[in-house]
């Protein structure tokens, strides 16, 4: 097999492996922590601030205005419609600013 080959396995398993061990731990437990729950709710949160961040601090004025918008969005719609708005807030402010 080719290496390439070889890397898309290894990364497959990789993921297959954190999904499901965070699972496996995690069912171990009859009752999780409130903080603990806490925690594990923000996570996705924290990963899309992280991937979302750079862009607004280093790309653009369309960038920067989508991420407070959606930012206000956020407390008030659930978390498909931000998203929905927030792909068409930047598309459309791409388009008029550039």
């Amino acid at each position: 097999m080719s290496t390439t080959i070889w890397i898309i396995l290894a990364g497959a398993l990789a993921t297959y492996l954190t999904r499901i061990g965070g699972h496996v731990v995690l069912s171990r437990f009859e009752k999780i922590h409130p903080r603990v729950d806490a925690g594990l709710r923000a996570v996705p949160a924290a990963v899309l601030t992280a991937i979302v961040a750079p862009y607004a601090a280093f790309f653009g004025v369309a960038e920067t205005l989508t991420l407070a918008i959606v930012a206000v969005l956020a407390l008030f719609l659930p978390a498909l419609p931000v998203f929905a708005l927030g792909w068409a807030c930047i598309l459309g402010l791409r388009y008029l600013i550039g």
